[in-house]
């Protein structure tokens, strides 16, 4: 069915309105900052929007100005900013988590050594008093007596 010159002109300002709406931020529930929630709000047949058909300039038109706001830094559809922040959150917390593996890796290299350490210092304790005690030229030292004086409760 063909459309009139002056529905033509409607349909367009209408499309350009939605654009606009879009463009600041202004989403409906349930739809996006795309061509698909452009031709609903502007109430047009999607399909108007590709190839040959009438509107595809507008649709050219809508994509540029949206890639103008992305490279500003500006994102009019909040649902694609909170996807864009929590990417940005994600990396950062994938980031910290690795620096947290890498210190819990370096102190458990850490714990084993010095278990390690403390292992063959135990060793060299043991090998000295049993080389104390198999010499006959060492003296030993009575050892401390333990008197309690009193009551201890």
């Amino acid at each position: 069915m063909r459309i009139t010159a002056a529905q033509r002109t409607e349909n367009e300002n209408r499309i350009r309105a939605a654009m606009d709406r879009l463009l600041r931020g202004e989403i409906p529930p349930g739809g996006k900052c795309d061509i698909k929630t452009l031709a609903h709000e502007a109430a047009v047949d999607r399909t108007a929007f590709y190839g040959t058909r009438p509107y595809a300039h507008l649709r050219a038109e809508f994509e540029r100005r949206l890639q103008i706001l992305q490279e500003a830094g500006q994102i009019p559809d909040p649902r694609e900013a909170q996807i864009e922040r929590l990417k940005t959150e994600i990396a950062s917390l994938k980031e910290r988590l690795a620096r947290a593996e890498n210190v819990n890796g370096e102190l458990s290299e850490f714990r084993v050594q010095a278990l390690a350490r403390l292992a063959a210092q135990h060793e060299e304790i043991l090998h000295l008093r049993r080389s104390a005690a198999a010499a006959t030229g060492v003296t030993r030292l009575p050892t401390a007596r333990t008197t309690t004086i009193g009551t201890c409760s």
